[in-house]
């Protein structure tokens, strides 16, 4: 275990289940279509990873950074993208990937954006 640790809330076995059940809903969602995963940086990387290679359907990731945070640990309700995605997600089956969502702020706010970007385009 590693020393700056107190204690294992979760299991890595429940963690890779978990992962893997999460992988065969979207699978069956989807059946053979492809998919276009954002990840939500820095904290989805190792998750949507992981979940990517669980799903066989194919496909397409990106990134986004977005802070709601600041230098805070509470979220300043105002949303700043950081870094904007690298490809047209017009058409695609859209699977946004976060890591923690407190108070959905920044959720909420990508998801509209994301809308907006569609129907300007």
């Amino acid at each position: 275990m590693n020393k700056d640790l107190e204690r294992i809330l979760i299991k890595e076995e429940d963690i890779k289940r978990r992962v893997s059940e999460l992988a065969k809903d979207i699978m069956k969602d989807f059946k053979d279509e492809e998919l276009f995963f954002i990840g939500v940086l820095k904290g989805s990387v190792v998750f949507i990873a992981d979940l990517m290679r669980c799903v066989e359907n194919d496909v397409t990731m990106d990134f986004m950074a977005v802070s709601s945070y600041g230098l805070s640990s509470q979220t300043s309700g105002v949303v700043r993208i950081l870094k904007d995605l690298d490809f047209d997600i017009e058409g695609k089956n859209v699977i946004i990937v976060e890591d923690i969502i407190d108070t959905g702020t920044t959720l909420k706010y990508l998801y509209e954006y994301l809308k907006r970007e569609i129907l300007r385009n």
